[in-house]
């Protein structure tokens, strides 16, 4: 690697400038990146619940213009209860998440993929599904219609129905089912994900969610059928089943024992998370709906039920983490992005979200998470024996764009979005930012951990000097610091195009405002004497390489000639990206992670699937290679040493723009 693009590039990534840099033909050998193309998914979920609206407004109409006599409750109550289905349905994802991010009562240890989040995306069409067959039954059966709010007999009725041919039924269901014939064909499907999660619980076949609610119809049509039944009954039962699914698939086992010592009787009335996930392990065993009762009476209860019960209601200690990585939030609607957030939003690279009902829907949480006094884990890796965790500041910055792609003469172009919030960038929120940062450096520490990178602008200049304050208020700190800028500058230099003779350094990271020539005269003090000749200060446009930083104006863009190379060495992507039909956009400093990484099923902000930002990649590399010391503060070295170590270790060069 040219040792003056290296140094250059290093001091750019500290302190934004704008310099001609003259390269060397060193760059003709360097490596030829991985061809990659950041791909966008077209959501068209919104157009299933399209289905929904006609029913909702005529229920709605009816009820406002009837006489209060005269009002359907159960068909106006059906959209208010499918709202309610689907954020309960979603607390209970981000709580599940949130538990088995940490491993004190997680069941099932094993990793969780990208495959098995994109299985599990179409969880809420049983939820739609079952609000159109409440609309259908309701308008086509006069019986159905005119139920009152409760009915006691309808109730009990219901709960006996339930316990009886419900139970018996799905139990022999469920073991026909793991028939060969029905399990190839079918309820495989289900299986495929041995790491549950609640939604795994109504993952199926569409065949087979037919017979599910063929048997769930049994205590509902027949209290309707009977007179008794009522409104709570029906959506009373509907939570029931929601509760017990997602209970019996979460993960983690919640279930105090209190319970069975008070009531025992109640072992063979309500599964265990534990109870479950052995049939998802073992396939043969605990086929039981949410009773065991029938897997008691014939015989296919697994005898370790009650041990692994136990043992994960007892919990095991937390696995200490070996590498701790500190982001941060970046726009209100970004807490969506997290792994605690949607999944299937969290499984793709953070898009720029324009809907009103999302970004409503945003600014309590945003609000809410402001409020929060320490930081929070939302993921845990492993690679080879590494622990790796990921912990979030809950506070948003201003300088990160999202991303939306436009289709524009035939050719995809990245079009940015600025949402600003001033957490990060105000000096009313830098010192509390710097305190829950710091209160974060010390926990990772009490914690064991060897590494901790800062992320984003977590080790901003304003904040901690990269990460270098913390060193210097603890001298004896055993946690090592890494702002990860070695291997960020290795992933700079790599994606400069091939035969690139001279690039344009622009950026703006500097608070302190000085014209251009104080800043050459500034960075030229910090760099080596031999090294000089190779930096100039310009005031021209014309090299085809531009390694940008944060703040790149649509002004700067348009004075780029065709063909230009815009290459971040910030950790943010440009704020606009206008000239995606005649210059090439490169991603920001990244590197694709080995496959031996295991449980990642979260993207890293903006960057594809498996990508990983060259900073928080440092500090794995940084651990893997138990190097002893911290890489903070203004000084770089190790540049070469970095990028062949993460070579080494199976990391592998990403740009999304190698062919270009």
């Amino acid at each position: 690697m040219p040792r003056h693009a290296m140094h250059a590039c290093m001091h750019a990534i500290k302190r934004k400038t704008r310099y001609l840099l003259i390269v060397s033909d060193k760059l003709k050998k360097k490596l030829c990146l991985y061809a990659a193309w950041l791909m966008m998914m077209k959501c068209m979920l919104w157009l299933q619940y399209a289905l929904v609206v006609p029913w909702a407004v005529r229920s709605t109409y009816k009820f406002v213009t009837s006489e209060s006599n005269e009002r359907d409750l159960l068909s106006f109550a059906v959209l208010p209860v499918l709202l309610l289905r689907l954020l309960y349905s979603q607390v209970w994802i981000s709580v599940s998440r949130h538990q088995t991010a940490r491993s004190k009562h997680r069941i099932v240890s094993k990793s969780l993929d990208f495959n098995q989040v994109d299985r599990e995306r179409n969880w809420d069409d049983q939820i739609l599904l079952t609000a159109l067959l409440f609309y259908v039954v309701n308008a086509s059966a006069s019986f159905a219609q005119g139920l009152p709010w409760w009915n006691s007999k309808g109730m009990v009725m219901a709960a006996l129905l339930h316990v009886g041919p419900v139970e018996f039924l799905y139990y022999w269901l469920h073991r026909a089912l793991h028939h060969h014939y029905l399990y190839s064909r079918y309820h495989s499907h289900h299986h495929a994900s041995i790491v549950t999660e609640p939604i795994t619980s109504v993952i199926h076949p569409f065949a087979e969610e037919v017979a599910y609610f063929a048997l769930f119809a049994i205590p509902l049509l027949t209290v309707v059928a009977t007179g008794t039944g009522s409104v709570v009954v029906a959506n009373a039962y509907l939570v029931y089943i929601d509760f017990m699914n997602y209970l019996g698939h979460c993960n983690f086992e919640l279930v105090p024992k209190l319970l069975f010592d008070v009531f025992p009787p109640l072992k063979y009335l309500m599964y265990t998370p534990s109870f479950h996930s052995l049939h998802h392990t073992q396939f043969r065993t605990n086929y039981s709906l949410f009773m065991p009762l029938y897997d008691y009476l014939y015989g296919t209860m697994d005898k370790s039920s009650d041990d692994l019960y136990e043992r994960t209601l007892h919990g095991r200690g937390e696995e200490a983490p070996d590498v701790v990585h500190l982001t941060h939030l970046t726009t209100p609607d970004s807490v969506f992005h997290l792994r605690l957030g949607f999944a299937s939003v969290a499984s793709a690279p953070l898009i720029a979200s324009t809907r009103l009902v999302v970004r409503a829907a945003a600014a309590p949480l945003a609000k809410l998470t402001s409020m929060l006094g320490t930081t929070f884990r939302s993921e845990a890796n492993r690679l080879d024996k590494l622990n790796i965790e990921t912990w979030v500041v809950p506070r948003y910055t201003s300088q990160v764009p999202l991303i939306r792609l436009q289709i524009k003469n035939e050719m995809m172009i990245l079009k940015m979005l600025l949402m600003c919030t001033t957490q990060y960038l105000s000096k009313q929120g830098l010192y509390a930012i710097g305190r829950l940062v710091e209160k974060a450096v010390a926990d990772a520490e009490a914690s064991g951990a060897r590494v901790l990178t800062l992320g984003l602008l977590n080790q901003a200049n304003e904040l901690n000097r990269n990460g270098e304050l913390y060193v210097i208020r603890k001298p004896s700190l055993k946690t090592k610091i890494v702002d990860g800028t070695s291997l960020a500058v290795a992933a700079v230099v790599h994606m400069i195009p091939q035969g690139t003779k001279d690039v344009l350094l622009l950026g703006d990271l500097s608070k302190v405002q000085m014209v251009d020539k104080d800043l050459y005269e500034c960075l030229k003090q910090e760099l080596r004497p031999e090294l000089h000749k190779h930096m100039l200060l310009t005031s021209s446009y014309s090299s085809k390489v531009w390694l940008v930083g944060d703040k790149l104006t649509e002004q700067e863009q348009r004075r780029a000639e065709a063909g230009v190379h815009f290459v971040p060495y910030s950790q943010f992507p440009p704020e606009e990206a206008i000239r995606g039909g005649d210059c090439v956009y490169h991603s920001t400093p990244a590197v694709v992670v080995p496959d031996s990484l295991e449980n990642l099923h979260a993207c890293d902000n903006w960057l594809p699937r498996r990508v990983m930002s060259a900073w928080r990649a440092a500090g794995i590399v940084h651990a893997l290679e138990k190097w002893d010391h911290h890489e903070c503060g203004d000084r770089v070295t190790g540049v070469d040493k970095a990028w062949r170590a993460a070579m080494a270790h199976g990391f592998r060069p990403y740009d999304q723009n190698a062919a270009a």
